[in-house]
């Protein structure tokens, strides 16, 4: 046990986990004080003794589950997968193994099976594991460093097991049951049992080679990740996809409300005030000895938040609402609106319910607005100039996020002049490209004079490149 929590502690090292021989030499006292069998507690000792920071503790456990849970879990959900096909199909797979055995003791003398033709044919998954991993260790697969190596070490690995001569060896199995006298459809149902076998050992061979590149590489494995994310475009996010942005966005908005924080802290002085500097100071000779600075107004930076949540842009408004939720506390004041023909606001939803909860309540619409309606930027512009203008001053900056497709009807572009009058900038962020602005029942094009930066938006990064704009 000490062996395998020394590989632990190295590989929590390499992923950029630091773990100092002082904490290696807790675990190991802790453990003695815990039962190792159980499995929840096992963990939490680790984690207890060796993690100094949260921020590590989503890739602990994942760097646990990598090493500690075995292979096996994987390669039986495959070959239950390879059987579950041919039941699929109506055969009687119990049925075909019974015959075969029988078939098979006819020629028990004649039959010279490899190690991996039998363990496959049996489907007995502990020596395939063992089969596997001895492979893997013999064509070097910890030596794997990116993902482009995945496909190379599967199939040196399949070469090293020599699948290709065990699946030769079963069909021609398949062929001296026929001779034997076994029936045609049997065969066939023998013969696509054996591809499924070969296809489940490839894609367990596979999984292992992704779980070793994990192991060894996880650091890398995770900047790809993060990598791959922030260039993925807002309209295809997955519903994981948006679950892994959550920390990403929470990141986001704890790095504008910081940079906000210090703003105000630099600019809580005031500048110097001259005149009461040379009064306060006549007593010193006029020697300024005592500064006097001018009082500054505190600054009470307030944000309106348009959120578009049409059919059109479903993914892309659940990403912003998200970072919307996430932008709270980084204001003064913030109110929250969403709209499709009509707006409604959504912030008391904001500060009653959890994120996800908030998000789910804001795009159902429900008592709030009808989101299954045809968009009209115009009629939301409308409602808002109507009975919100009163919400926007000159310390209020108007964030609209949406594609301004209108369905051809009137943009009403002179309520967001108005808006734009009053506050103190109006900023407009479009999942669209510059490109298509102003084409078809696009209406960006006359939205653009009364605004003080329209900029693109379909990803993380663009979303990063607009935050450095605007706070820094």
């Amino acid at each position: 046990m000490q062996k395998k929590i020394l590989e632990f502690t190295n590989l929590l090292r390499k992923s950029g986990i630091r773990v100092s021989t002082a904490e290696a030499i807790d675990a190991f006292r802790a453990l003695d004080e815990v039962p190792v069998e159980e499995r929840g507690v096992f963990r939490d000792a680790l984690r207890a003794t060796m993690v100094k920071r949260g921020d590590d503790v989503p890739a602990f456990d994942e760097l646990f589950d990598l090493f500690w849970s075995g292979f096996y879990d994987n390669l039986r959900a495959n070959f239950e997968g390879a059987a579950e096909a041919l039941s699929g199909r109506g055969l009687d797979l119990e049925g075909l193994l019974e015959q075969l055995k029988q078939r098979m003791g006819q020629l028990e003398g004649e039959l010279d099976l490899s190690e991996l033709a039998s363990a496959l044919l049996t489907m007995d998954l502990a020596q395939l594991e063992r089969m596997i991993q001895d492979a893997a260790g013999q064509v070097g697969a910890e030596r794997i460093e990116n993902m482009l190596q995945i496909g190379f070490f599967t199939r040196r690995i399949m070469e090293q097991m020599n699948a290709q001569g065990a699946g030769r060896e079963l069909r021609a199995l398949a062929d001296r049951l026929r001779e034997a006298g076994m029936g045609q459809a049997q065969v066939d149902a023998l013969l696509e049992h054996i591809r499924n076998l070969l296809e489940a050992l490839r894609a367990s061979v596979r999984a292992w080679t992704e779980r070793e590149l994990q192991r060894q590489n996880y650091d890398y494995v995770e900047r790809f990740r993060r990598q791959t994310l922030l260039e993925k475009s807002f309209y295809t996010l997955s519903e994981d996809d948006i679950r892994k942005m959550r920390e990403v966005v929470a990141r986001l908005a704890q790095r504008i409300k910081n940079i906000l924080s210090i703003r105000r802290r630099r600019r809580k002085r005031g500048s110097l005030d001259l005149h009461q500097t040379l009064r306060r100071n006549m007593s010193h000779g006029g020697v300024p000895f005592e500064l006097v600075f001018k009082e500054r107004k505190k600054e009470k930076p307030k944000l309106v938040i348009l959120c578009d949540i049409s059919s059109s842009v479903a993914n892309v408004s659940r990403f912003m609402l998200q970072f919307t939720y996430s932008l709270q506390d980084a204001f003064t004041r913030i109110r929250s609106f969403v709209f499709v023909s009509e707006l409604g606001e959504v912030t008391p939803l904001f500060k009653q319910h959890e994120i996800n909860r908030a998000i789910e309540l804001a795009l159902e619409g429900g008592d709030v607005i009808n989101p299954y309606t045809r968009s009209n930027f115009g009629h939301a512009f409308h409602e808002f100039w109507r009975h919100y203008l009163n919400a926007v001053d000159n310390k209020t900056t108007v964030l609209v996020l949406g594609d301004a497709r209108n369905n051809y009807n009137d943009p009403k572009a002179w309520c967001l002049r108005d808006v734009h009058n009053k506050a103190k900038n109006v900023i407009w962020l479009n999942p669209e490209s510059p490109g298509a602005w102003g084409f078809g029942d696009s209406v960006m094009d006359r939205y653009l004079p009364h605004v003080d930066v329209a900029e693109e938006c379909r990803n993380l990064r663009q979303l990063n490149r607009v935050i450095d704009r605007l706070v820094l």
